[in-house]
């Protein structure tokens, strides 16, 4: 049977995630409008920056919980460099879909209502209220997806 367009977007969220390098939780994302993909992003260490898989992850070291000071941390979150990857190459990206495989954080709310995302469309949970408070408040649809 043929996948809806959610069901064939987020799977291929989920493909963007192996490229990520977090030891912690791996994380993929792809910008969607039109039903065209016009950027993707996984989670990981800044280009040219080492790798928590290859050096190890600094939250673990310091014992910072799931969902708490996002700033302690070499990597850059999917949502992030979805929104990079898009600005980098000149792409707008107003009035589009975030397909990620895991609920944004706040840092990455306040990201996605900046840049214009209109719909956000996220599977796997994380430890982040005020992220949907803001993403509501902007009246960004916001929903978790479910096969």
């Amino acid at each position: 049977m043929r996948p809806s367009w959610d069901e064939y977007f987020m799977k291929l969220a989920k493909e963007v995630k192996s490229r990520s390098t977090c030891k912690r939780r791996q994380v993929g994302a792809l910008i969607v409008k039109e039903k065209r993909i016009l950027a993707t992003g996984y989670n990981g260490a800044p280009t040219g920056c080492k790798h928590c898989i290859d050096i190890g992850c600094m939250r673990d070291k310091l014992s910072i919980p799931s969902g708490e000071r996002h700033e302690l941390c070499r990597g850059i979150h999917a949502e992030q460099n979805g929104i990079v990857q898009a600005a980098y190459a000149g792409t707008s990206i107003a009035g589009s879909t975030l397909y990620v495989t895991h609920q944004p954080c706040s840092l990455c709310a306040k990201m996605i209502i900046n840049a214009g995302i209109v719909r956000v469309v996220y599977e796997g949970t994380y430890p982040d209220e005020l992220s949907a408070m803001l993403l509501e408040e902007a009246q960004v649809d916001y929903r978790q997806y479910k096969q």
